[in-house]
């Protein structure tokens, strides 16, 4: 059954990465242009009469994290607060028949490229003038900007290249028109995202061509900070660092995701790199910008990893000290090249490791937040928080990394503003300041 503009109220629920957040946000501005009523993240079932739910079916935690979702939304349909729901995104893409056979109270499913088909569905009209248009979601000081959309890797763990398809860049001129639009909306840090960022232009440029569009983004007026995440390792672009390195209003800050130092799991990861080369690029990074902050990611638990490879990832961990590190407990994932292997290490003894390595760069970023103390440091304010200011350096992506807790002593900071203060304090993962 389709609803009509401006008749009912719409709650979007955006799940997972920045990258289903943009999707999330060129929805939301379709859904202005025609005229609907909508509530983002609704808290209040009763705040809306119809449901969409922008779905993660990443790993097992996100497909979980999805259904119980769309589960609560369901339960408020049968018990008549909302009258429709409709489910969208990766989860959707990758289980809509199962989807539809196990949750058949959900009105529609839809994949990660029918934007068009949710909205002729909504009753409303797309607006192809409003391609690539948003309607932003966070802090309107910061957005995310995505420069490419699906993926040519073939990490044997990874369901985004069947999910999203093959990796599409978008053009240099599309990309810094919608950096300068972000910017005159009064944006003043954007992160730049995609599946792969420095696989960027291979497939309309034939040539890596991100330092060249970050340089062409630096040079926007009024763009304070630029931040790069997931630069994949493999065939990382000649010049980039050179490029960060030139500009101040590049962040010295890089999203690089490592995944393992073994050299075996790494060729059965398909990552394109060994333990070796790795290490060649992590030592070239800080060589050329020692000021750096290198942000990872890891894996542990992938099928066949022995105690022994484990002990070598902890020991990489500790000899390199990431300033910001994550890590996943693999997820056997149906439609991978992991999946034919034996999932051999026990979801007890993946949690167990997972642990150990938070604990180990717990402690690392302790001591590397205590080197900062009585430093003079430059931090974008976020959001006022009980007694404090809540900022982040440069250091720092918005949401998954450290903070800087600013104390209020009768100053009035302005979210989006940019301050010096000095680190009067540090904890693991938050620095103490006071405003200079």
């Amino acid at each position: 059954m389709k609803t009509k503009p401006g008749k009912h109220r719409i709650g979007l629920v955006s799940l997972g990465c920045a990258k289903n957040l943009i999707d999330s946000e060129l929805l939301l501005k379709q859904l202005e242009a025609n005229n609907f009523e909508f509530v983002y993240d609704p808290k209040d079932f009763s705040q809306i009469d119809t449901a969409i739910i922008n779905t993660c079916g990443f790993i097992n935690d996100a497909k979980q994290e999805s259904v119980d979702t769309i589960l609560q939304f369901v339960n408020a349909k049968q018990q008549k607060v909302i009258n429709h729901v409709f489910v969208m995104g990766c989860l959707s893409e990758r289980y809509r028949n199962e989807l539809a056979r196990e949750i058949p109270e959900v009105d529609a499913f839809f994949g990660v490229n029918e934007l068009k088909k949710i909205i002729g569905h909504l009753g409303g009209q797309y607006k192809t003038n409003l391609v690539g248009e948003r309607r932003i979601t966070t802090p309107l000081h910061y957005a995310y900007l995505k420069i490419a959309e699906g993926c040519d890797r073939k990490c044997s763990f990874c369901t985004i290249p069947a999910i999203r398809g093959k990796h599409v860049s978008r053009p240099v001129e599309d990309i810094v028109r919608e950096a300068a639009r972000l910017v005159e909306g009064g944006v003043k840090e954007i992160n730049l995202i995609s599946q792969d960022t420095t696989y960027y232009g291979i497939d309309l440029y034939k040539k890596r061509l991100l330092p060249e569009l970050l340089d062409s983004l630096a040079n926007i007026k009024g763009l304070e900070w630029i931040r790069l995440h997931y630069t994949y390792p493999h065939a990382f672009p000649d010049g980039l660092l050179d490029v960060i390195k030139t500009h101040n209003n590049i962040c010295n800050y890089i999203d690089i995701p490592i995944q393992h130092i073994s050299a075996r799991i790494l060729k059965s990861m398909r990552r394109g790199m060994n333990g070796s080369s790795t290490l060649k690029l992590i030592d070239q990074i800080r060589q050329t910008i020692p000021e750096i902050a290198i942000r990872t990611t890891l894996i542990t638990g992938y099928p066949g990893e022995t105690a022994q490879e484990f002990k070598e990832l902890l020991g990489f961990i500790e000899t390199y000290r990431f300033e910001r590190l994550g890590v996943f407990p693999y997820s056997h994932e149906e439609g991978t090249h992991a999946y034919k292997l034996k999932d051999t290490v026990s979801p007890k003894n993946k949690k167990e490791r997972v642990d150990e390595i938070m604990s180990l760069q717990e402690s690392i970023s302790l001591s590397l937040n205590q080197q900062k103390q009585g430093k003079t440091m430059k931090v974008i304010i976020d959001r006022a928080e009980g007694e404090y200011f809540v900022g982040r350096t440069e250091f720092d992506s918005p949401e998954v990394d450290n903070e800087a807790l600013i104390q209020r002593n009768g100053h009035n900071l302005i979210p989006g503003s940019f301050h010096n203060v000095k680190i009067i304090k540090a904890e693991s993962f938050d620095l103490y300041a006071e405003l200079i």
